[in-house]
């Protein structure tokens, strides 16, 4: 008697990532690390058990101490407090000015990479001239200009971010529009936004999605620098940047590390999360990558 073995389905390319991106451990350790910071920013009022920004004289400059988790800082507020307030607005701005600056250069690389021509040449003109600007110098002369703010570092970071993107997809459509399903919906009458809309951007999502978690990791750090730099978000709003101004001296650093030790280790450790989840985002989306 012989029996029959019904044929295994073959997987589809997104579950073999999602399988490649589960066997990354340290891609897995970072979005696992990245949801619960989120879950604790979302989380901040219920949390923090202090009010972020009261100012309590008489608790200055306190130790870490049951009253006060990670201790107060030069006004008296409560550190942790502040940290996971600080969390939401660090986190903001860098997936608000990622999402902007990808959206744009995804738009304007698929264009210029369907288009070509003047479209084309326009396109990475401009995506050249904003890289041939140092974006710190950009960016601090734009915030001084426009005034610090949460609306200005989204809006300045999504002008200053967009051209990364931009080369990715251009690349990826100029190779798509050269397949034949592409041209066979082309000769079946497809205009090329329609193209644009039903076969190029969900081919190049993936690519896209890696490009993105790379720039929130820049754009976490750049806020950071320039919320310390007094030109980002203002007191006595907290982002984790202008936590660190309380440690500008070297008493600070080497007799109250509570000032500057958890704002530090949260941007240090997003960071690292961040650019985990990148590299397994990109291994998993990589058709050449670890074998599923």
């Amino acid at each position: 008697m012989t029996t029959t073995v019904a044929p295994t389905s073959p997987r589809s390319p997104a579950a073999l990532a999602v399988r490649r991106f589960r066997r990354n451990r340290m891609a897995l350790a970072g979005a696992l690390f990245l949801t619960a910071v989120g879950v604790l920013a979302l989380a901040a009022p219920l949390v923090a058990g202090h009010d972020p920004n009261a100012v309590d004289l008489a608790a200055f400059r306190e130790p870490p101490s049951a009253a006060h988790l990670f201790g107060t800082d030069s006004a008296g507020r409560d550190v942790f407090a502040r940290l996971v307030h600080a969390g939401r607005i660090s986190l903001l701005v860098g997936l608000l000015s990622s999402l902007a600056a990808v959206a744009l250069g995804t738009l304007l690389g698929a264009l210029a990479g369907m288009f070509g021509g003047p479209v084309d040449a326009v396109v990475m003109r401009a995506a050249d001239v904003v890289l041939s600007f140092p974006s710190l110098v950009v960016i601090v002369v734009l915030a001084g200009v426009l005034g610090p703010g949460i609306a200005m570092l989204v809006l300045v970071f999504a002008a200053c971010g967009w051209p990364t993107a931009c080369r990715v997809v251009r690349g990826l459509t100029l190779s798509l529009r050269e397949q034949e399903y592409v041209q066979a919906a082309r000769a079946f009458g497809a205009g090329r936004l329609a193209v644009i809309g039903r076969h190029v951007l969900p081919a190049v999502l993936s690519q896209v999605a890696v490009v993105g978690t790379v720039l929130v990791a820049q754009l976490i750090l750049l806020e950071a620098v320039l919320s310390f730099l007094g030109l980002g978000v203002q007191p006595p709003r907290a982002s984790w940047g202008n936590m660190l101004t309380d440690a500008q001296n070297l008493t600070l650093l080497q007799t109250m590390p509570w000032l500057w030790l958890p704002p530090g280790l949260a941007i240090a450790l997003t960071v690292l999360a961040v650019n985990f989840v990148g590299d397994g985002l990109r291994d998993a989306v990589d058709p050449k990558g670890a074998r599923g």
